[in-house]
């Protein structure tokens, strides 16, 4: 075995962005979430707060989103959005490109368009996770918005927001980390379900990935390692990444 159980849980971003989650499935996917110890909870945005409030004094992140899911908010809508996940106590931000412009050809503006969230959440000791929606892509746009991303100092590149209608495949994987500098990493999203999958773009060099199955592919974890199952009730649907 060359991982220990803190390696494949920290891969995992715990995804409560269901719309139809209430107040009581969001926080009980908090403690989920710190009962299992992954990485992060990407939460409603609305929730951040009370989010980054259940998880302060661990080591998981409170996270958001950005422009979601569609991407197509203004510039000044998205840093508005991210000036209040940092004053919310969020850690990490997954935003989303604007994929109509990223269509055009527009490159000036979807620079534009990304920079000043990454200086806001820079500025205040948070990273950013750029959120492309491949399934509407070629590979010639995702491999512009991987050096884009290079340049401004990404944090992380994301496949999928996980509510499009692809998520993330592994040629997508592997030509998003080919084309991103080491600086930055590489987050997958929609379609990870199982920890076989888990394991497999870890392998890949995936860093991290959003997940609503987080309890089943950990329970399988802790079975193979050996370690004591954990029984946990979130109340959330399962549905989504």
């Amino acid at each position: 075995m060359t991982f220990n159980y803190s390696d494949i849980a920290k891969m995992i971003d715990h995804s409560l962005l269901q719309p139809n989650l209430t107040a009581a499935d969001l926080d009980a996917g908090c403690k989920l979430a710190l009962a299992y110890d992954v990485a992060s909870v990407c939460i409603l945005p609305y929730y951040l707060k009370r989010c980054a409030d259940v998880l302060r004094g661990s080591t998981v992140h409170a996270s958001t989103t950005i422009g979601f899911p569609h991407g197509g908010h203004t510039t000044s809508t998205k840093v508005a959005e991210a000036k209040q996940a940092i004053a919310d106590g969020g850690q990490e931000l997954d935003m989303v490109v604007n994929i109509s412009q990223v269509l055009s050809g527009n490159w000036n503006y979807v620079e534009g368009d990304i920079a000043p969230v990454i200086k806001i959440a820079h500025d205040a000791g948070a990273k950013v996770k750029v959120i492309f929606e491949n399934c509407y892509l070629k590979d010639d746009h995702k491999i512009r918005l991987c050096q884009i991303c290079g340049d401004l100092h990404a944090d992380w590149v994301k496949t999928s927001t996980g509510y499009g209608p692809g998520g993330a495949i592994i040629d997508d994987l592997t030509l998003m980390r080919k084309h991103s500098p080491p600086h930055v990493q590489v987050k997958a999203a929609g379609g990870v379900r199982d920890l076989d999958t888990l394991l497999k773009i870890r392998d890949l060099g995936i860093t991290r990935c959003g997940a609503s199955r987080t309890a089943d592919m950990l329970n399988d974890l802790r079975r193979r390692l050996d370690l004591p199952p954990m029984e946990i009730r979130t109340g959330a649907s399962p549905q989504g990444y």
